[in-house]
């Protein structure tokens, strides 16, 4: 039997951590192993019950969720991390993905989903609500255009057709919708995603989905 994934609970929100608790101690498979009201006590809490995954919020008083992930994620082995969000009232997840978050979820999800999404990151692989993802990101490439005037070095060294699979990433789409979009199969989409992360150091689907949109792809995308 695989051992239980390991649950770090960061938020300033009694109420939603004990809630939270019931219901990943409630889940076959998982188990929660610490709580942390702020920024700086998930950093420390981090180090001690050195879980597999950490429930980020992005607002928090002594450190912010976005150092707070810095700092987890720059250790090793580092836990992932999965940023729940208000969304339009938050900001800062593009700056969460760029500091290691694995990616990020609505607080209203449904328990169902939250629970899946978990899995999934501690599982190793990114996930990000694809809208979401969008609209947020592509607000910060607006808005800091210099950062996009020069195209990643990186992407020099991609073929044209792992360009393409970069930039139906940086759509939101899964490899399911890229295997119909480009007709490839799907041991031929997880080598071409395997060799961008390489190339590109990315070390998920969600920094892969920010240097398309800091390269301009993003500009590209119907």
């Amino acid at each position: 039997m695989a051992d239980p994934i390991r649950v770090l609970l960061a938020d300033d929100e009694a109420l939603l951590r004990s809630t939270l608790r019931l219901l990943i101690d409630a889940t076959p498979g998982m188990a929660v192993v610490g709580e942390a009201a702020t920024g700086a006590a998930a950093v420390r809490e981090a180090a001690v019950a050195e879980p597999d995954l950490v429930l980020m919020d992005v607002r928090m008083p002594e450190l912010d969720g976005i150092t707070a992930t810095a700092r987890i994620t720059a250790r090793s082995p580092a836990p992932r991390v999965l940023v729940l969000t208000t969304f339009d009232l938050d900001d800062y997840v593009y700056l969460a993905l760029h500091a290691g978050a694995s990616g990020f979820l609505l607080k209203d999800v449904p328990p169902a989903r939250l629970l899946d999404a978990m899995r999934v990151v501690a599982a190793g692989d990114a996930l990000l609500a694809p809208s979401a993802t969008r609209r947020l990101i592509a607000e910060y490439t607006r808005v800091s255009a210099a950062a996009r005037a020069v195209p990643r070095r990186e992407l020099d060294m991609l073929t044209p057709r792992e360009r393409e699979v970069l930039a139906l990433i940086t759509r939101g789409l899964s490899n399911t919708e890229i295997e119909q979009s480009l007709h490839l199969s799907r041991s031929t989409v997880k080598t071409h995603i395997g060799r961008l992360m390489s190339k590109l150091a990315a070390r998920d689907r969600a920094q892969l989905v920010i240097a398309g949109y800091e390269s301009g792809l993003a500009d590209r995308l119907a």
